[in-house]
């Protein structure tokens, strides 16, 4: 049985949340025997972008600090760190609050900037990544995620948290290897086992729904989640956003190669009952992720049936960052004839539906429309 601990805490008033993460570290099963004495333990929060913690795109510096306290309390040799996908890594720590939370602890900004080869010869479908040096430095990791919806993989939890270990515009480029969903959660998948997080926690108080992960809306949820499995932590949060986790690639391709389950009567949900905690109306897309066609009929096929990013154009302010970070080596997004004073446009011929413009907007000027015949197909079936 996975162990899964749900503690509710309904505010990020510190003394509670630092209660809270004990109280969830507990029902686990605590951390004696987990690391050993001046063990090199990396915090690994969700710095996405430099946003305030009050947007809900990222981890809450009150969550991060009461995980950093209890380590503390162990003779271990804290860091931290994250790789925002176009933001400096010092700069998201400081907007987010973050930095100085690590700062009065006495912990220190490992270096996302720049990292190495690392060859994991058992990946299902990647075997060498390039991480961040303060992910290879380390001895072990400690994932924080942010409980949001998104865009590509429905919901970003414990899995997708480590994606953050590649250094900032590499991450785009695995997208244009593996553009696939199936295939890109499969490397999730390699990616984490080569890193192999000891514990998650997850900041789920004020979650994040509809137009995640950097655009959506807050809700609270009020709610810790604890667990040292990260597919059944991932699959118990679908579970509270009323989503099917077999619609997670990630949870699918996890529970295959062993690394967790996601079946309900094989994960033990300590703590609050699940039923405390679930949504039935929770703004997330509810349905498989769709498949783009590789065969030369792509654009007709994705045209027709696959969700596409699509610009509103009163909210864009013209900024270019779904332009820079559009993956592809012929940008999919991109300026009309060079002309920077007009909002950008899309060729979906040569978009591979990886929807970093619309995760990364910052004006959350970028939404994922669904195809009209794609929607009559699912009302069908």
């Amino acid at each position: 049985m996975s162990k899964v601990a749900l503690v509710y805490c309904d505010s990020y008033d510190e003394e509670k949340v630092y209660d809270a993460v004990k109280k969830g570290i507990d029902l686990i099963g605590g951390l004696e025997g987990l690391f050993k004495e001046d063990e090199k333990v990396l915090l690994k929060p969700n710095m996405l972008a430099a946003d305030p913690p009050e947007k809900a795109s990222v981890t809450h510096p009150a969550v991060f600090e009461a995980v950093a306290k209890v380590l503390s309390e162990l003779s271990l040799n804290l860091s931290y760190g994250d790789s925002p996908a176009f933001h400096k890594p010092l700069t998201a720590a400081k907007k987010i609050g973050i930095h100085d939370k690590a700062q009065k602890l006495g912990i220190e900004l490992a270096d996302f900037e720049n990292g190495q080869d690392v060859f994991f010869e058992e990946g299902l479908i990647s075997r060498k990544f390039f991480i961040a040096n303060g992910v290879v430095e380390a001895d072990s990791l400690v994932s924080i995620p942010k409980l949001k919806t998104h865009g590509f993989a429905r919901m970003t939890g414990s899995v997708k948290n480590q994606f953050g270990c590649i250094p900032g515009k590499l991450k785009g480029e695995m997208h244009v290897k593996l553009p696939g969903g199936i295939e890109f959660s499969k490397m999730l998948v390699d990616l984490n086992y080569c890193v192999k997080p000891k514990l998650y926690v997850m900041d789920g108080i004020v979650a994040m729904e509809g137009n995640g992960p950097r655009s959506g809306d807050p809700k609270s949820m009020n709610v810790l989640v604890l667990s040292r499995d990260p597919i059944a932590l991932d699959a118990t949060i679908c579970r509270m956003m009323n989503l099917n986790p077999e619609f997670v690639e990630t949870i699918k391709a996890g529970y295959e190669v062993g690394m967790g389950t996601y079946l309900e009567d094989e994960i033990e949900v300590l703590g609050e009952p699940l039923d405390r905690f679930v949504h039935h109306d929770y703004d997330v897309v509810r349905r498989p992720i769709e498949k783009a066609s590789d065969s030369g009929l792509r654009s007709v096929v994705n045209q027709l049936f696959v969700s596409k990013p699509y610009i509103i154009n009163q909210k864009c302010i013209k900024c270019g960052v779904c332009v820079n970070m559009c993956p592809v080596p012929e940008k999919a997004v991109n300026w009309k004839n060079g002309d920077k004073s007009q909002v950008p446009v899309y060729d979906y011929s040569k978009c591979i539906r990886c929807y970093c413009c619309q995760e990364l907007c910052p004006q959350s000027a970028i939404e994922i429309k669904t195809p009209t015949l794609r929607k009559l197909i699912d009302k069908v079936i």
